[in-house]
């Protein structure tokens, strides 16, 4: 999700930023066929850039209010409770191991042949 974002973000930027090198180049180009001032042309890219970066502020705070809105949605967890939800595992994981050993233990005690006991026949008279 949140590679999606940066990807989104960053397409963004280079839009805007190949937006300003094409607005630079058809106002210097202007500039140079004396269709405008120099001064005049700086006075367009400026105010360019100044709204540019308005609506870029504009659009962090939108996108901050969405990401938020996404999250609350798919009640995603926490890195903090990830990782104590892994212990709290790792931890059981432990204990059952140690049980499963200890009831094999016990079963293989359990196991052991009891000596046989002789019984002595006696003979039986006739």
């Amino acid at each position: 999700m949140e590679d999606l974002i940066k990807k989104f973000v960053y397409t963004g930027v280079g839009i805007a930023s190949l937006t300003a090198e094409k607005l630079q180049k058809s106002i210097d180009k202007l500039v140079d066929e004396e269709k405008i001032s120099e001064k005049e042309g700086k006075k367009i890219v400026d105010d360019f850039f100044q709204k540019t970066e308005s609506k870029k502020k504009d659009f962090e705070v939108q996108l901050s209010k969405i990401t938020e809105e996404v999250l609350k949605k798919f009640d995603f967890s926490k890195a903090k409770e990830v990782l104590e939800l892994n212990k709290r595992v790792k931890a059981l994981e432990s204990k059952v191991s140690k049980m499963s050993q200890a009831s094999a233990q016990v079963k293989r005690v359990a196991r052991k042949p009891a000596t046989a006991k002789r019984t002595v026949k006696k003979p039986t008279q006739n």
